[in-house]
């Protein structure tokens, strides 16, 4: 042990020894104690029950202490902090909604002509698993939210009206008036202030308020509900945006929002300003798959708020079904600027895609399901019209591809006479002039079948947002917008129950057994693919893919595409019947033996290069 350490220790000993003789008591001061313990010992004891009263008396003493500083926390807001949570109902004919006087919120709303895919009560949220409040400034610089508030309920003006009251004196409360719409799924909340300037912060010129909701899972094919679930919002004038579906995502958008809405495959809750909502901080995280929940979505934005009662905050709620035709009314006789666009909560594919579904398939739809309670009725019937609207370019393109096929021996030749990789520019002259010369054009197959792929995914976007095939039976498919299971399983199968789901849709098992025959029909029209073989292999493939991408959608899409397949077979062979092909290579052999007769742009195109090739000869002759 070195010096410092010794020295060290004898401080620390010197310190506790003077501390000691410090400490201890005089002579004087052990007598007080010996008497003091005498006067005690002679004092009889006070007995338990005036003990237990006195203890009693220092608790509510200590209550008093602790409501004073409620109140001068809380001030004339202090009194609304206790209470019993009350829940109060209002109806139309569309929905149910509960309020719960305990912040003065919508507690849980139910959709009336609506059930779960097991047949529950339709719920979009409720109380446990919602919330929205309010947040207030005191004159003091206290915060206070209205959901630790107990609010007292006041009879409205009809029945479908309902306020809750903060009473802070005679002339002075703080009213939330909801108002329910008849025949409508449109509930109005009118934030309304008297006499407040000397409860509330004179700074106070907006409210921030909190809105989170877990939205249920209400359909059968949770991945594919939650693939449609999604929090979207709306600027100001302007675009529709939403966030992912497929991730936890957290977002700050500065700019007013007109409408914020959290949303699952069929239903949403959308908040609503006209005047926007201002500082705005958005959340959407995905549930586990073992919890009954999809979603959970969360808002903390702002509003403006006049609390003198000369401006009330003005919110509009809109709890109900995406459907397309319900959600356009609300446009109607608007300007442009003052839409609410709610119709985008349809994902019916963007721009073109879109178009031809609001301008096409749409009205179809709504047209044949006028008079007629089938879906899978109206499908088939959607399939002839679209498959009619379509036919000169199925024709032509069939058309393209049998002078393709006609064609392929003296493709054949030219193969043979210009074989190898070093004579593939010569190969491929050849063939285009070949193809040139008897009048064919080789993408002339391709560009009809390129008008007709928006059609195809308009319907790939159409029947999966189409709310009117929910829980609409049709042969084994008890509800074409979701899997038609015939066989399914409980085990969890590596990369198949991920990707190909624990089950085995009939519908989209047939769509897959129609394409392959529609691929070997393709296959033998264009007179096979020797020239690429893995391309064979590859359009045998496409449809096997298919039935991994389609077995979770829903059957109503996979019922379309296997009868506009059945249709496009059909249509090949009726095709084939009515067009002679002896007759069409005649026509092509003469074609070939024509002069081809060249445009004027034509003919100085080939001058020029006639010009360059020369020059460029003239350059080498020099070199030489």
């Amino acid at each position: 042990m070195d010096k410092n350490t010794l020295i060290g220790f004898g401080l620390i000993l010197l310190i506790l020894v003077g501390f000691s003789m410090l400490q201890k008591p005089t002579e004087q001061k052990v007598q007080q104690a010996i008497q003091q313990d005498s006067i005690i010992q002679a004092t009889p004891q006070q007995p338990l029950s005036q003990q237990t009263a006195s203890y009693e008396q220092e608790l509510v003493e200590a209550g008093q202490t602790e409501a004073q500083a409620l109140n001068d926390n809380y001030g004339q807001f202090a009194a609304f902090l206790t209470g019993e949570n009350q829940i109060y109902n209002i109806e139309n004919d569309l929905m149910v909604v509960s309020m719960a006087s305990k912040g003065g919120r919508i507690a849980s709303v139910r959709i009336k002509n609506y059930v779960t895919h097991d047949s529950l009560p339709l719920i979009l949220f409720d109380e446990k698993n919602s919330s929205f409040d309010i947040t207030l400034i005191s004159s003091n610089n206290r915060i206070i939210n209205t959901k630790d508030l107990h609010f007292t309920p006041v009879q409205g003006q009809n029945p479908l009206e309902f306020i809750f009251r903060l009473a802070l004196a005679q002339d002075q409360y703080l009213d939330f008036v909801y108002t329910l719409q008849e025949d409508s799924y449109l509930m109005s909340m009118d934030i309304c202030g008297q006499g407040l300037e000397n409860m509330l912060s004179p700074s106070l010129s907006n409210l921030d308020l909190n809105w989170a909701v877990k939205m249920r899972s209400q359909e059968k094919g949770r991945k594919f509900e939650q693939r449609y679930s999604m929090l979207q919002y709306k600027f100001m004038g302007d675009d529709v945006e939403k966030m992912s579906v497929n991730k936890d995502e957290s977002k700050i958008v500065n700019n007013r929002l007109h409408w914020i809405a959290f949303k699952d495959q069929f239903f949403a809750s959308v908040l609503i300003c006209n005047k926007g909502l201002i500082s705005n901080e958005l959340s959407s995280k995905l549930e586990s798959d073992l919890s009954p929940h999809i979603k959970d979505y969360k808002l903390r934005s702002g509003i403006d708020f006049d609390m003198r009662g000369n401006r009330e905050a003005k919110l509009n709620f809109y709890f109900g079904p995406t459907k397309y035709s319900i959600l356009k009314k609300f446009d109607k006789g608007l300007k442009k600027s003052e839409r609410l666009g709610l119709d985008n909560l349809v994902p019916l594919g963007g721009s073109i895609i879109r178009w031809v579904n609001v301008g096409l398939i749409i009205p179809m739809f709504n047209f044949f399901g006028s008079f007629i309670g089938n879906f899978g009725i109206i499908i088939i019937l959607m399939t002839i019209c679209i498959k009619l609207l379509i036919l000169p370019l199925t024709f032509k393109s069939y058309k393209s591809s049998a002078k393709m096929r006609l064609l392929k021996p003296q493709i054949d030749e030219i193969n043979t006479k210009y074989a190898g990789e070093s004579k593939a520019q010569e190969r491929s002259t050849a063939t285009m002039e070949l193809y040139k010369r008897a009048g064919v054009n080789p993408m002339g197959g391709c560009l009809p079948m390129l008008l007709q792929f928006p059609i195809l995914i308009a319907m790939f976007w159409f029947f999966p947002a189409s709310i009117e095939l929910r829980q609409e039976s049709f042969l084994w498919a008890k509800d074409l917008s979701t899997y038609d299971a015939v066989i399914s399983w409980e085990a969890n199968i590596p990369f198949i129950s991920k990707f190909f789901g624990n089950h085995i849709s009939l519908f989209c098992l047939l769509m897959t057994i129609t394409n392959l025959i529609y691929t070997k029909i393709n296959s033998d029209n264009t007179g096979g693919s020797n020239q690429m073989p893995g391309m064979k292999a590859m359009m045998y493939m496409m449809p096997i893919m298919l039935l991994f991408i389609f077995n979770q959608y829903s059957s109503g899409l996979s019922f379309y595409y296997f009868v506009s397949t059945l249709f496009t077979i059909g249509q090949t062979y009726i095709f084939r019947a009515t067009i002679d092909e002896e007759k069409m290579l005649k026509q092509l052999m003469e074609n070939k033996n024509k002069p081809i007769k060249k445009s004027s742009f034509a003919k100085r195109l080939e001058e020029a290069q006639r010009m360059q090739r020369e020059q460029i000869r003239q350059q080498a002759k020099k070199r030489r």
